[in-house]
């Protein structure tokens, strides 16, 4: 039980850190100096307060606020989504060209085509 909670932990991190790269921009400096100490350093609560000169219960607050922002922004904007669609269709093309199924690779493009339209067709 102890092994799975660190790995729900580390998958935790590791998409916060993934719409952190999308929507840093979108945050203040402060919440993101504490969610990179926190996911890309992995710091403890104690030594991110200790480092930014925020309480611990404060560094747990804005951790817990920071990341549901971020995955309101998520859900509302999308952005890593469709850049993890538009790479898993790129992956898919390239592997495609390489087994020499062109007619296939042909049809994934035709897809990623269509996503780009459809999405760009809302803005």
């Amino acid at each position: 039980m102890h092994e799975q909670r660190m790995a729900d932990e580390v998958s935790r991190k590791v998409e916060l850190a993934w719409l952190l790269a999308f929507y840093s921009g979108m945050l203040t400096e402060k919440q993101r100096e504490v969610l990179t100490l926190h996911c890309e350093e992995d710091m403890s609560l104690a030594e991110i307060a200790q480092e930014t000169g925020v309480s611990r219960q404060g560094v747990h607050d804005m951790l817990t606020r920071t990341a549901q922002r971020l995955q309101d922004m998520e859900e509302k904007l999308g952005v890593a989504a469709r850049f993890r669609r538009i790479e898993t269709g790129m992956v898919k093309c390239r592997a495609l060209l390489q087994e020499k199924r062109y007619e296939e690779a042909g049809g994934a493009l035709d897809a990623l085509i269509r996503l780009y339209q459809e999405e760009n067709n809302g803005l």
